[in-house]
């Protein structure tokens, strides 16, 4: 993409009312202004809020949101000319439901308070595969408990991903801390689990599997502080 077709499309975001993009001075070591009040100042509603992190395109918070009107969901991601096209199609679809906020995830619990989300969906993110980045990764226990401090009782993570070692990672660092997994299979549409919700395909993963890559998938709950996994276990 060109840094015309970039500059462009940060100041179609500037117009969107479905994009919220603070200013690092908003959320850096304080809580944004809507934390803990999306449902009465935002949404103003009280439907269950459902987050994408890393959303790119924004292709499956807008396809969640069309096929389940009765959630209100967010797509966050540090790259606005990304998410354009998903904020940009949301209004097209006219899709009430539907908002994209443009921070690094490393911020979100400056935007989500305590028992205010429902359920997490992780999909396609970079595996962050070099031991030295390892805390990056997005089911990483610095992530895995800051989503702790905002999801409900109960609520539901998904991870869906192309990378078999992000897969492996996630799955042995869920069982080493006794979490609760739902459904686990690498590969998902070889399974029994691959339903009409798991089987939007995003931009990213229309290309893996075409080229003959599995899709993984990984679905559990969080009831407790997550402790990183022993050094032979990673």
């Amino acid at each position: 993409m060109s840094a015309k077709n970039k500059l462009q499309r940060f100041a179609e975001n500037e117009t969107f009312p479905n994009v919220i993009q603070p200013e690092f001075d908003e959320v850096f070591h304080k809580d944004y202004r809507l934390k803990n009040k999306w449902a009465a100042e935002f949404w103003k509603n009280t439907n269950p809020l459902v987050l994408e992190l890393g959303c790119g395109k924004g292709e499956y918070t807008v396809s969640l949101a069309e096929r389940f009107s009765e959630k209100n969901y967010i797509g966050i991601d540090i790259k606005g000319a990304r998410f354009w096209r998903g904020a940009k199609s949301a209004l097209e679809k006219g899709l009430p439901n539907v908002a994209f906020v443009r921070t690094r995830i490393e911020f979100i619990d400056s935007f989500f308070g305590a028992n205010e989300v429902d359920e997490i969906w992780i999909t396609f993110p970079d595996p962050q595969l070099a031991e030295r980045r390892a805390k990056k990764r997005l089911t990483s226990p610095r992530f895995l408990n800051m989503y702790l401090g905002m999801l409900k009782p109960g609520a539901n993570v998904n991870l869906k991903t192309d990378s078999k070692e992000l897969y492996d990672y996630t799955k042995s660092l869920l069982e080493f801390n006794k979490q609760e997994i739902l459904i686990a299979t690498d590969d998902l549409y070889n399974s029994p689990y691959c339903d009409e919700t798991l089987s939007i395909k995003t931009h990213y993963e229309s290309y893996y599997l075409s080229q003959g890559k599995p899709i993984t998938y990984i679905q559990f709950r969080l009831n407790g502080v997550i402790q990183d996994l022993p050094e032979s276990e990673e």
